[in-house]
């Protein structure tokens, strides 16, 4: 056990009586999905690893702005729960708050002024299997390939808005939403439902908590009945199924931000990075490793760009293994929070194995690398992918 997990338990042992029972009055999962989740997952549109479906890079050609939800990827730590959206409530609680906990139907939540953003969620771990192929490093974790990102169109409330009908004070420093799916147990040891926490600054700014997805209610694998959407920040920070959301006069803390989502390993201190917040470039084409593509036409090659830091604003293209770049035309208006869509046209001179590489620079001069550092856990795989495709 480390000692950030030992802070952990020490800190959980000593939670208030007044506050174990506002935990317990969330709630209970009615069932689980058998097999982790509930949509289909066509071969031809995802790849499964265990809990968790990644989008293939294919399955986004054509698809438009926003990843449809029958396209989106999934991030389980235990299985998708069965929730009954007439008997859900949302419990705010804890001692930052001025008086006692509040609770929410999905009624109340929808009678508050609506919002409606455009938020890219995308998992840390998100090209984490490029660690081991493209740079030979040994971490672990599940080895996506870049299908653990997708772009929505999300509709619910402001954070804020809630926390202040819910009476938050001056005094509060953190709040920690936390998901209604089962307690995730690792290598024996019970980490409770996930949570992970976010300062008082960060709820307040852009935080929404979303109960459509794309228009449509949430799905069951994205959260219904309502989810917490974290622009431009790890995935694991927008909480789904929500169930309640502890508000707190002083520093909070969970295995999610102490004993993951950290980076750990040569080059960091024993406790690892600061939690991890903003994602870093990085790019895709709309292409499976391995395509084919025929040498007697000229092909529109597509792809997609994001960063946590600033919209992108440039892209750049080889398709001869890095020896020469161009330029590719962005699709979308440079804007946060999202991805540009790109192009490039493209009619091989020969025939043969060919690697196709796509390097994306941010408005704050950010720029994927050559080479990313390796970390234990896999987290944060930025550098340019090698995109191996054969023209015959």
């Amino acid at each position: 056990m480390t000692s950030a997990r030992r802070t952990v338990l020490k800190l959980l042992a000593t939670v208030p009586v007044a506050a174990q029972a506002a935990r317990a009055a969330t709630p209970a999962v009615a069932a689980e999905a058998p097999g982790g989740i509930v949509k289909p997952l066509p071969a031809d549109v995802f790849t499964r690893h265990g809990t968790n479906a990644e989008t293939r890079p294919s399955a986004l050609r054509g698809t438009g702005f926003h990843t449809p939800n029958d396209r989106f990827f999934v991030r389980n730590h235990t299985a998708t729960p069965a929730l009954d959206a007439d008997t859900w409530r949302l419990t705010v609680w804890g001692s930052g708050l001025r008086g006692g906990p509040a609770r929410f139907t999905l009624a109340d939540l929808r009678a508050l002024p609506a919002v409606s953003r455009d938020v890219a969620i995308e998992c840390a771990g998100n090209a984490r299997g490029y660690f081991a192929s493209q740079q030979h490093d040994t971490v672990t974790g599940t080895p996506w390939t870049l299908g653990a990102v997708g772009v929505a169109r999300w509709r619910g409330v402001r954070l804020a808005d809630v926390l202040h009908r819910a009476g938050i004070g001056d005094h509060a420093v953190a709040v920690m939403p936390r998901g209604l799916d089962a307690e995730y147990v690792t290598a024996g040891v019970n980490q409770g439902r996930v949570r992970r926490p976010l300062p008082v600054a960060k709820a307040l700014a852009d935080v929404l908590l979303a109960y459509e997805m794309n228009g449509a209610p949430l799905p069951p694998d994205h959260g219904f009945p309502l989810r917490v959407v974290v622009p431009s920040w790890v995935g694991i920070a927008s909480i789904k199924w929500l169930g309640d959301i502890e508000v707190s006069a002083e520093a909070l803390h969970s295995p999610w931000d102490t004993d993951y989502y950290r980076l750990f390993g040569p080059g960091h201190p024993p406790q690892g990075s600061a939690p991890l917040t903003r994602q870093p470039v990085r790019s895709t084409f709309e292409l499976d490793h391995g395509a084919t593509l025929d040498a007697r036409h000229t092909h529109r090659l597509t792809g997609r760009s994001w960063s946590g830091h600033a919209p992108v604003v440039e892209v750049r293209v080889s398709t001869d293994g890095g020896a020469h770049w161009r330029r590719a035309q962005l699709q979308d208006p440079p804007r946060r929070h999202g991805w540009v869509r790109w192009s490039v046209p493209w009619h091989p001179h020969a025939t043969g194995p060919t690697t196709l590489l796509a390097r994306a620079t941010d408005a704050a001069g950010n720029t994927q690398p050559d080479h990313t550092p390796p970390n234990t856990q896999g987290y944060f795989f930025d550098a340019v992918v090698r995109l191996p495709v054969t023209v015959v």
